[in-house]
């Protein structure tokens, strides 16, 4: 065996290909991502993006129902996409192991909401594993797929952000050679007729009570004993917190959130004078230690938001550990489209057009911000348009138009069915469908509207305009964003259409450009100040004392956006080749 450093994803994708898993399979999102990327790179082995965490469980269901084991990989919201496989796999159980990361985000660094996974054990009657660095979560990973086929039972390995990207040494290993189980056919157990399904209950509760008795001798949970005046239960992250802030306490560290070691806990709590709980997010263990009977002192630990050591140094009425001091009076760094963002153009439109603009998940959310301005709602992946047909139906916005905004990745995961939906109702409304080539939030990880998958293979390509006159809608047009008149004038056509239109607004990422493009620059007597060009929010465009603009040259990449909104000639070329990021 030999250390290596590994971030916690990292870590999970090595335990995964030393356990023989020979499939991995899930959907990017923040802070899940490179656990499968990560995987990819591993021999042996076969990586693939599913167009939504659904598909990716159903997907692993094939595999282990084929002998075979698997990871699947999404992001806590993921899960709630996954579900409906996930509560019925509980029921089947499993051929090959079947192990499911679940990365939670406290703090919402990059999601829209908070959620704790750990609820989904006692949910879903799935056991939940939870790591607290990055060779735990190789570990746990590797034990999790024995856990999964011991007990025929899928296996929730939960995560955080920190876990899944703090870095930490990790000694891995060679991989395990295993043999796929021969399929043998089984309708009793795989084919969940409701006869069938009944018994499968019952035996699901006969696994239940097996994993708690296994719960209570598996050293994934473990006493540390130190000073018997407090005692310490505590999980994940928090666990490296509390051994920071509290050196000398009494821990009861959980691996396995579910089911919990309901004795061996009972007999923490009598070993100890007070005994408290130290978690992030939602008091889960808080909540199942009293339901059990047992005495927890109540402290004052923040549900919401992320742990850190001076939160746990707080609720014990500790000094603050040291923390660096923030910086002072530096310029706030809003986030904001990269330069050269096909997205812009169409946000730039809808800000003209007064639209309603319900919105989605994915780079192009950042058309809420200043100084766009232009996007009323995101609520979760493919919403947008299932919400614009809602506002219709509910009569409109005082005259405004009403559109949905959805980009490609976003359209293949979940928008196509709500897409459907309008056009078996014959309803009504605009849908702009943003096709960047790429799933760029998270990476510029691989989607069905790209032609690449994960393992570099090169693939078909879903085209969206076909897709969407199959779908029923009869007005499909394509437009260049980086054509702002063009853009603006289609929109407004579809919407005065009266009719389901999709405005397909078709360009590459920025950070995918192969070609260099002529860098602009500002003639400082030409220009008027009128702050048009400003609008647009270009990161590369700034405005001097004089309230003039300028240009920064280093992160302009040509796309000529504010050349077009320009009305006094004030921007031109600069002779100079961008340094663009795909170059």
């Amino acid at each position: 065996m030999s250390d290596t450093l590994m971030s916690g994803n990292e870590a999970v994708a090595h335990g995964a290909w030393e356990a023989g898993a020979v499939v991995g399979v899930g959907y990017p999102g923040t802070p899940s991502t490179e656990t499968l990327e990560a995987f990819a790179k591993l021999p042996g082995i076969r990586a693939e993006w599913a167009p939504n965490e659904k598909v990716a469980l159903e997907v692993a269901a094939g595999v282990s129902m084929g002998g075979a084991r698997v990871l699947v990989t999404m992001k806590h919201v993921g899960v709630n996409v996954a579900a409906d496989p996930l509560f019925t796999l509980a029921y089947t159980g499993v051929g090959g192991g079947i192990v499911i990361l679940a990365a939670d985000d406290p703090g919402m660094h990059s999601s829209q909401n908070e959620q704790d996974s750990r609820n989904w054990g006692p949910f879903a009657h799935v056991p939940v594993l939870e790591p607290s660095d990055s060779s735990e979560a190789r570990e746990m990973t590797k034990a999790a797929f024995d856990i999964s086929e011991r007990f025929d039972v899928p296996v929730i390995v939960r995560s955080t952000t920190r876990i899944s990207h703090s870095k930490g040494l990790v000694s891995s290993g060679e991989r395990v050679g295993r043999d796929v189980i021969p399929y043998v056919s089984d309708p009793a157990k795989w084919l969940m007729l409701p006869s069938n399904a009944r018994k499968r209950r019952s035996e699901l509760d006969k696994r239940m009570r097996a994993l708690a008795e296994f719960a209570e001798e598996t050293t994934l949970n473990r006493i540390e004993g130190g000073d018997t005046s407090l005692g310490v239960v505590t999980s994940g992250v928090s666990y490296n917190y509390v051994r920071e802030v509290l050196p000398s306490a009494s821990v009861f560290k959980v691996g396995m959130s579910f089911p919990l070691p309901a004795s061996k806990l009972a007999r923490f709590a009598e070993s100890v004078d007070r005994l408290v709980v130290v978690e992030e997010a939602d008091p889960y263990l808080k909540t199942r230690l009293r339901s059990i009977g047992l005495e927890v002192e109540g402290i004052a630990i923040p549900t919401e938001g992320e742990l850190t050591p001076g939160l746990v140094a707080q609720a014990f009425g500790l000094d603050t550990p040291l923390l660096r001091e923030a910086i002072s009076g530096l310029p706030p760094r809003p986030p904001l489209m990269c330069p050269g963002c096909p997205h812009r153009g169409v946000f730039h439109a809808l800000r003209k057009i007064r639209a309603v603009v319900t919105g989605d998940i994915g780079c192009y959310t950042l058309g809420a911000m200043p100084p766009l301005s232009a996007m009323d709602s995101c609520v979760c992946m493919g919403a947008s348009i299932g919400m614009t047909h809602g506002m219709h139906l509910a009569g409109g916005a005082e005259g405004r138009p009403i559109v949905a905004v959805i980009g490609d990745s976003t359209f293949a995961h979940s928008g196509i069915t709500g897409l459907a939906h309008i056009a078996y109702n014959a309803g009504t409304g605009t849908v702009l469908v943003l096709d960047n080539r790429i799933t760029a939030m998270t990476g510029h990880q691989g989607n069905p509207m790209m032609g690449r998958t994960l393992m570099g293979e090169q693939t078909v390509e879903i085209d969206v305009e076909k897709l969407c006159e199959a779908l029923g809608v009869t007005r499909v047009r394509v437009v260049d964003p980086h054509d702002l008149a063009a853009t603006e004038a289609a929109i407004r056509e579809e919407i005065a259409a009266d009719a389901l239109s999709v405005v397909v607004a078709q360009s590459p990422c920025a950070l995918l450009l192969k070609e260099r493009n002529d860098a602009y620059s500002v003639d400082d007597e030409a220009c008027t100040a009128c702050g048009a060009c400003s609008k647009i929010g270009c990161p590369a465009i700034g405005l001097e004392d004089s309230g003039k603009a300028s240009i920064d040259v280093t992160l302009c990449v040509g796309c000529a956006d504010c050349v077009q909104v320009c009305r006094f000639d004030a921007i031109e070329t600069t002779g100079l080749a961008c340094d663009i990021g795909g170059a």
